[in-house]
């Protein structure tokens, strides 16, 4: 995964870390119906979707956790639902 560009104040492409939030939220809300359709995602497969941005990733992450999602560890690398 690609790091920040190391000048303190802007991410992957010059985005701002509200930005970066902003784009984390926005894909939140496109993965829950697909996680949910399909019962799982991988790590991979959301490192793919947030175009291998590590910022991202991990707000993604953190919002999915949030919103109810099991985010899964180093032993099981997946975001499935919680169950009830």
């Amino acid at each position: 995964m690609k790091t920040c560009d190391g000048r303190g104040t802007s991410y992957m492409n010059g985005n701002s870390y509200d930005d970066c939030k902003k784009i984390a939220e926005d894909i939140n809300t496109k993965l829950k119906p697909e996680i949910s359709a399909h019962g799982s995602m991988t790590w991979t497969q959301l490192s793919d979707q947030v175009n291998h941005d590590e910022l991202v990733y991990k707000l993604v992450l953190k919002y999915l956790r949030r919103d109810g999602f099991d985010i899964g560890n180093s032993d099981n690398p997946q975001i499935t639902i919680t169950p009830s």
